[in-house]
């Protein structure tokens, strides 16, 4: 792919894994193609449901639920054309790899609980996760879960690896709620929440006939 001279950095959106506890980065996963949409979806979050406490029609109990869609696109085209690196051993199943096996506890893991469970321990639990973070330029980084995760391979080489193929995600934001405002996490999250603030007040204040009112009812 060739570039103009004196065009800006292409950003790539992604994912970094994060060790809950040191912070250390474990991986950053960079999506080869930025999708060309991201759906976002938030629900509020109110006091009461369907009460009918005039008290708390206006109260908020914590950040919305947010939930994030993106479709990315992954191909070995270029490099197979090149002749060189793991896509001519493999295709791209490296890189759908690196994607599945957020989602997996590892292995050792596995097989630790399966022997404290064969020695009689009562209570084993449950594996944590790496803290996963997406990254969507600079400005937005944000604590998630990876809540549906489904892969379309559209093309294989003679070995049958993928060379082509379609990864839909489904993302949970995790806010202070989840996490709390000790964990690593909930602090990124005031971060991002923070921004959307600063950009917020940014906005020139309008008059109320901007919208058609000469005066509030």
């Amino acid at each position: 792919m060739t570039t103009f001279p004196g065009s800006p950095p292409l950003l790539k959106a992604g994912l970094v894994l994060v060790d809950p506890a040191s912070g250390a980065v474990r991986r950053v996963i960079a999506l080869q193609y930025t999708p060309d949409t991201l759906t976002r979806t938030l629900q509020p979050q109110g006091v009461g449901g369907t009460s009918q406490n005039r008290s708390e029609a206006l109260r908020l109990k914590g950040p919305p639920i947010e939930t994030i869609k993106l479709d990315a696109e992954i191909d070995a085209t270029d490099q197979l054309e090149l002749g060189s690196g793991a896509a001519v051993e493999v295709g791209i199943a490296d890189q759908l790899a690196a994607l599945e096996t957020i989602v997996y506890p590892a292995a050792d893991a596995l097989v630790a609980n399966d022997a404290l469970q064969a020695a009689g321990t009562l209570e084993i639990a449950p594996m944590e996760s790496p803290l996963v973070l997406f990254v969507w330029g600079r400005n937005r980084v944000v604590p998630v879960r990876i809540t549906d995760f489904s892969i379309t391979e559209e093309a294989f080489d003679t070995a049958l690896n993928p060379i082509r193929a379609k990864v839909s995600l489904g993302l949970r934001v995790l806010s202070v709620d989840d996490l709390g405002f000790d964990h690593r996490g909930g602090n990124v999250f005031l971060v991002y929440q923070r921004a959307k603030e600063r950009l917020a007040g940014g906005v020139p204040a309008r008059p109320l006939g901007a919208p058609g009112l000469g005066a509030l009812p």
